[in-house]
């Protein structure tokens, strides 16, 4: 067994793990360390494939600057504290139908994929210019534009997130 493939496959398992903490923890603060985990665990998939700059912003961007703003919101607001709110009646068919939706784009965006079978690009061949960051832009907004998508998606999830428990923190204090 090539020492690349044992690698990937202890990352995939360190990964799902993390992954799997980050669900079932009870623990806010526990949780956000389970996704620091699961960040650092992708950013070494990124090396694997090639990707330094990718790797090194995946650990400087979400496992340095988000997971640290996530951390003080929640230390900040005591999240661990805050009461079960009620759910609304609208929530689950909106929530079934964004699920539906983004369901159909990864369906297209991987329908749409002509060059299934062709390997990633050999990152030697690519030079220290603006052409090579012209081609990264481009591959980001079109080979890679669903991770993209599910990034942003994820973020602004986060976002609301974060809005809702501040919206419940200062109904009290009025």
């Amino acid at each position: 067994m090539d020492f690349t493939l044992l690698l990937f496959f202890i990352l995939a398992a360190t990964a799902v793990a993390t992954a799997l903490g980050l669900l079932l923890s009870r623990n806010a603060v526990y949780a956000a360390l389970f996704l620091v985990l699961n960040f650092a665990a992708i950013a070494v998939f990124y090396l694997l494939l090639g990707a330094p700059f990718v790797a090194m912003t995946q650990v400087t961007v979400y496992a340095g600057a988000i997971m640290v703003l996530f951390l003080f919101v929640i230390m900040m607001l005591g999240a661990e504290k805050l009461p079960k709110g009620e759910v609304l009646p609208w929530q689950r068919p909106l929530a079934i139908g964004a699920a539906i939706l983004l369901f159909a784009e990864t369906v297209l965006l991987l329908v749409q994929r002509v060059r299934l079978t062709i390997g990633l690009p050999d990152p030697g061949t690519w030079e220290n210019s603006m052409d090579s960051l012209r081609q990264m832009a481009k591959m980001l907004f079109t080979d890679y534009l669903l991770p993209f998508e599910v990034t942003s998606v994820l973020l602004l999830v986060a976002m609301i997130g974060a809005i809702v428990l501040t919206k419940g923190e200062r109904v009290g204090r009025s």
